[in-house]
């Protein structure tokens, strides 16, 4: 399987060097050469498989012949070791919850699969590589602990100071070993925008790596839980509507390569807050990106999200096409927090900020008899324990893997410009 850049001005890479250099040369994102649709007979009978069987199907023509199949099947084994329930909360609408894994948030799917990754291909090498990274929130954490004491691998976390919830920031930087947090004096975008320009710097971009969703092998994997949905409801005969709260758009463009795998998905609905540069574009076809905006769901609040290009791409850069399969809606926090409540008066459960807003697009997207929709839970509500707790008449419980490192201390560096980076990396 090769790979070339969404800008086309670089040649075309394997699997491999996608993974190790994260961006492509020429600063665009690599999108695989081809999409082979998984036979009709293994949807047909996906409740035959297990779990880590999905998963290897869905990803091995774009892993290759670069990582043995045996070993492949090994790293899918440590990346889904968690389940990944879909809860009814009406009638016809489900969460699918993936907040089950170590840090308790969807990324620790993608970051531990690229992580197992990144460590098979150094193995031999005695140069060790820089994993460069931004953070709204979660990925932080997931990516912290997924490439935690991988061998000839320094982890470099950049995120907005006083924007991450203090749990997040507690999961990216207390662990210490291999991995550094620096505090951006900024938001998400400016984060984003110090690791990009990172990577063009002839000085430092030999020896870095990124682990956003940029990077193909922390996209692609998040796949496979909505193949697990898919099995668990394909029973029900109903056409399947997801729901995805978005930020950087990565979750939903794995979900809608998954449709293009051949997974009978209807209909997606990114569902965003009010950083809306998605929604306007739906509406008038000018994608104009602009600051972020914080809000109480703020792993969603990216201004200009990376992996917009890749669904677009998917659909032939065709806007009708587009919208024929996919909608996005903007939230505001006032309707997020009453969402929260209406969720947990109609059936006592509780929704974290970023699952409320995926709940909502499934009321503006407006349920047909005929349509099932799945909101994603995207964290467990400990992870935004203010903003639940504030909002809702509950306490919620501390789950061990937040007991590991709430008392902790917190260690970051600061950093106000790119030239702090950039002098913390030559360092």
């Amino acid at each position: 399987m090769n790979y070339y850049s969404l800008h086309h001005k670089s040649p075309k890479t394997t699997f491999k060097n996608a993974v190790v250099n994260g961006i492509a040369p020429d600063r665009g994102l690599y999108f695989p050469e081809s999409i082979t649709p998984l036979s009709k007979n293994f949807i047909d009978n996906i409740a035959n498989y297990s779990n880590h069987e999905i998963a290897f199907e869905a990803i091995k023509q774009f892993v290759g012949n670069e990582i043995p199949d045996e070993k492949l099947k090994e790293i899918i084994a440590e990346t889904v070791s968690f389940d990944f329930p879909v809860v009814p909360v009406d009638n016809n609408i489900g969460t699918l919850e993936l907040f089950h894994g170590p840090t308790m948030a969807f990324k620790d799917v993608g970051a531990k699969f690229m992580a197992k990754c990144l460590e098979y291909f150094n193995q031999d090498n005695d140069d060790e590589v820089t994993v460069l990274v931004a953070t709204s929130g979660d990925t932080g954490g997931a990516v912290a602990n997924g490439f935690l004491g991988a061998k000839g691998v320094n982890v470099v976390i950049l995120y907005p100071s006083g924007k991450v919830s203090d749990i997040q920031e507690k999961q990216l930087t207390t662990l210490g070993q291999n991995i550094t947090a620096l505090e951006v004096d900024g938001v998400f975008d400016d984060c984003q925008e110090m690791v990009k320009t990172a990577f063009l710097d002839d000085e430092i971009q030999k020896t870095l790596t990124s682990a956003n969703s940029i990077n193909v092998a922390r996209w692609l994997p998040q796949m496979f839980y909505f193949f697990f949905a898919y099995k668990q409801l394909h029973k029900q005969h109903k056409d399947l509507v997801f729901s995805v709260p978005s930020g950087n758009f990565g979750n939903i463009c794995a979900g809608i390569m998954a449709q293009k795998l051949g997974l009978p998905i209807k209909h997606f609905v990114a569902s965003t807050n009010v950083n809306d540069t998605v929604p306007n574009y739906l509406v008038d076809g000018i994608y104009k990106p602009k600051p972020s905006k914080a809000t109480i769901s703020n792993a969603m609040d990216v201004g200009n999200p990376s992996n917009f290009i890749r669904i677009q791409q998917l659909f032939n850069n065709d806007l009708n096409a587009l919208k024929s399969a996919f909608s996005s809606y903007s939230f505001s926090d006032d309707e997020t927090r009453e969402t929260m409540k209406e969720i947990y008066k109609n059936s006592g459960y509780i929704a974290d900020p970023h699952g409320a807003v995926g709940y909502l697009g499934l009321q503006k997207h407006g349920l047909q008899e005929h349509e099932y929709g799945i909101f994603l839970e995207t964290a467990h509500p400990v992870k935004f324990l203010d903003v639940v707790e504030e909002t809702l008449p509950v306490q919620v419980a501390i789950p061990e893997q937040i007991k590991k490192v709430i008392d902790k201390e917190k260690v970051a560096i600061k950093a106000a410009s790119y030239e702090d980076l950039k002098n913390y990396l030559l360092q």
